[in-house]
């Protein structure tokens, strides 16, 4: 017989935990621009933020910590300029590629 758990017990999942290395944000991200749904670029890289220390990422792309929560939220649209300059901080470059 299977043990039940309920689901009230269990953890919650928090991705910012499961972002360790470079190598990590790099395939979030890749996967992320491949598979995902538009919208969802500013959550990630509010996992990735948080992952790296919110007030870090704050300071070293000169945005307000309160701004880039708000600007990471899942939620959010923010400007070109908001990601360019997370990126940057996280030292993360986005580019494109032809896909043929």
């Amino acid at each position: 017989m299977r043990k039940k758990t309920k689901i009230s017990t269990l953890p919650d999942f928090d991705m910012a935990e499961n972002i360790k290395t470079d190598a990590d944000v790099a395939e979030y991200l890749r996967q992320l621009l491949e598979e995902g749904e538009p919208g969802e670029l500013a959550a990630a890289l509010g996992y990735i933020a948080k992952s790296r220390g919110m007030t870090e990422i704050a300071k070293a792309s000169g945005i307000k910590r309160e701004a880039l929560y708000k600007a990471l939220r899942p939620d959010a649209q923010p400007r070109l300029d908001t990601v360019q300059r997370v990126c940057k901080a996280l030292g993360v470059k986005l580019t494109a590629m032809v896909d043929r």
